[in-house]
Order: C-alpha cells, then structure tokens, then sequence
C-alpha cells in the first residue's frame, strides 16, 4: 500500500547535505561542529567525498571518559569509527531500521554506485519515514473500508 520508503525518499524530503570534518581536526573543533549544526554524528572525510570514519557524539564522550579533558586536543582520527556501515539508495527504512538496531548505530552515510558519499541517514529519519508510510497505510485502509457507505 503506498510508495515505499527507502534512503532516496527520505534524502528527497531532508537533503544530501552532509557535515563532514577531516581526520586531522581535534576533538574540540568536531564537538562545535556537532553543536553548531545540531547533528549527532559526523562523516570523516578529507575530501567530502571519501569515507574516512564517523564520529559521533559517543566517541566524543568516550574519547574525555578515557583521556580526560585533555582528549579535545586529540585528533577526530583518535576517537573516530573507522569501520563505517553505510547504506544505498534504494535501501528500504525496513532494511535501515534493521540494520541500526542489530548493529547498535544511529547514523548511515549513504554512498552513490561509485562508493562517494551522498547523503546521510540518521535514526530520527529512518522514525519518520515509517511513520510517514504508517500513516499512508492507516489512511488507505480507512478508506477502503469505508467506501460506499
């Protein structure tokens, strides 16, 4: 019932922007970047193209429980996740919902055919998408039972 919702739909209503910062940056200039832009992760990435790593607001955290203050003076490549799940296009918000949950992650930059970075999805996107679609089939069934009456 309805369109599917996959990566391309959300990314058609949010955008292909993505915030990315470089390897080199310290911890301390991504943690602004992450409050300036109101985002919970950020891509890696020292061309905006390439996948480096993600950095999320955890390993932030992570990063000052370990090294104390002293960590935001470490690099984004010290605390980052260098092993980056990612997601395509036509992926479905059932596939990413699935894949955030088992593997416990709350963002998917989404990568084009050849691998570059294309947009991002974060786990409030893959929420709404389903309620969205939720909503176009509560809709659709209402109507059905209650045509010609």
């Amino acid at each position: 019932m309805g369109d599917q919702v996959n990566v391309k739909s959300i990314l058609g209503v949010k955008g292909s922007d993505v915030a990315t910062v470089g390897q080199e940056a310290s911890l301390a200039d991504a943690a602004a970047q992450l409050r300036d832009r109101k985002v919970g992760a950020l891509v890696v990435s020292d061309d905006g193209s390439h996948i480096d790593g993600i950095i999320s607001e955890r390993d932030v955290v992570r990063a000052l429980a370990a090294h104390g203050s002293g960590a935001l003076g470490r690099t984004v490549a010290s605390a980052m996740s260098a092993d980056v799940v990612t997601c395509r296009d036509d992926d479905s918000v059932e596939e990413l919902m699935v894949q955030m949950t088992e593997r416990r992650i709350r963002h998917l930059p989404v990568v084009d055919d050849n691998g570059a970075l294309a947009g991002i999805i974060s786990i409030g996107d893959v929420v709404k998408g389903r309620l969205g679609q939720l909503e176009t089939e509560n809709q659709a069934l209402f109507e059905y039972l209650h045509q010609g009456r």
